[in-house]
């Protein structure tokens, strides 16, 4: 099947899942004699399900080499891909698509000598990173949520869900104490259950445009996306009594084409958010510790004792919160943990690659 310029030329639409100019444009580099286009909408275990031109299909992913330039595998959802039809698997994934985004985690099954990535959703627009008010908000945690929505290239946006459960002063007191650390980042309040503010989400949710929720279990992603759809495709559960935490409703990743033209990604609860960044994310989401670093004496300034320490001097007149500067460095050292198992890990691997080539060389290992 060959595609147009525009969407492909037959079967099912694909522009309720996101198809548009720009996707169109990065499909032809791919675009071969007998493929044709899909997105991601859920991977499962050995395949994914695939929007297509046909239809909805299952499809694993191809053997052989990778097409060059593309993603390497497995497929995430959100995802833009090749596929083709196969005499043995039916129909087979080719080539993933350059993702312009992705929300990427450290892979909570990889052991810690060996550390990967998992990518939670690819292509997205702008993250949605939601918290419950129906327990008291959690400043590491959104943070650590934020560094890893910034570093996936989209833009974030924290959502607070059951507003209902809160009085109006308590409400703007919440809001005041959040935008300190979220610099840069639009803060919405919502309640699921009497749609009150969910308006303020219209712009985020246009046509061709795709959204992430990221949070933990029972926060009220299922029941935003069940109002943002129209109808209770998401089975909702109570938060447990005595630790407030949530059941998980949400088992899979899943795209979820809107009634406004949007797709949505829904993501189960986040109990591990390790963090796969390159540091860039950690900076964008603690950009008023970076700026006032900016201005200490020394360049290598610890914001420990240094004299000249603006940080510190900022944390003095109020500025800036110490629980702050402990949480961005507490994330920092664990980027600089994750570099360290990254060296060790090539290390090793130059090693094996060495001993390999020259098998006469005596073993320091």
């Amino acid at each position: 099947m060959r595609t147009s310029s525009s969407e492909p030329s037959n079967g099912v639409s694909l522009i309720p899942f996101g198809w548009n100019e720009s996707v169109a444009v990065l499909y032809k580099t791919f675009d071969q004699p007998g493929h044709y286009p899909g997105r991601i909408i859920r991977v499962d275990r050995g395949s994914s399900r695939v929007a297509t031109p046909q239809g909805t299909t299952s499809a694993a992913m191809a053997r052989g080499e990778p097409f060059p330039g593309a993603e390497p595998g497995p497929p995430a959802t959100g995802d833009w891909v090749v596929l083709r039809p196969d005499q043995d698997q039916g129909e087979v994934v080719t080539a993933i698509l350059p993702r312009r985004s992705a929300i990427t985690r450290l892979d909570p099954s990889a052991p810690a000598a060996n550390p990967g990535a998992q990518v939670l959703a690819a292509n997205v627009d702008h993250v949605l990173v939601v918290h419950g008010l129906d327990r008291p908000p959690q400043p590491g945690r959104i943070e650590r949520l934020l560094v890893l929505a910034w570093d996936s290239g989209a833009q974030p946006v924290l959502v607070l869900t059951k507003t209902d459960l809160v009085d109006a002063g308590s409400m703007t007191d919440i809001i005041d104490d959040l935008e300190p650390i979220a610099p840069g980042v639009e803060i919405i309040a919502v309640s699921n259950k009497t749609a009150a503010g969910l308006e303020a989400l219209e712009p985020l949710i246009g046509a061709g445009m795709t959204v992430a929720l990221i949070g933990a279990s029972g926060t009220g992603k299922s029941s935003l996306v069940n109002r943002l759809v129209g109808d209770d495709i998401q089975s909702t559960g109570d938060t447990r009594r005595g630790d407030g935490k949530g059941r998980h409703t949400t088992t899979s990743r899943d795209l979820i084409p809107l009634p406004s033209g949007a797709v949505l990604i829904d993501t189960p609860g986040l109990r591990e958010v390790g963090l796969w960044t390159t540091r860039e994310g950690l900076d964008t989401a603690f950009d008023d510790v970076i700026q006032l670093a900016a201005s200490c004496r020394f360049r290598d300034c610890r914001h420990e004792s240094e004299p000249g320490c603006a940080v510190a001097q900022a944390i003095v007149a109020g500025q800036l919160d110490e629980r702050r500067l402990a949480s961005f460095r507490k994330l920092g050292m664990e980027l600089v943990d994750l570099e360290r198992q990254a060296l060790l890990k090539q290390g090793r691997g130059s090693a094996r690659s060495s001993r390999t080539r020259q098998p006469d060389v005596e073993d320091d290992w």
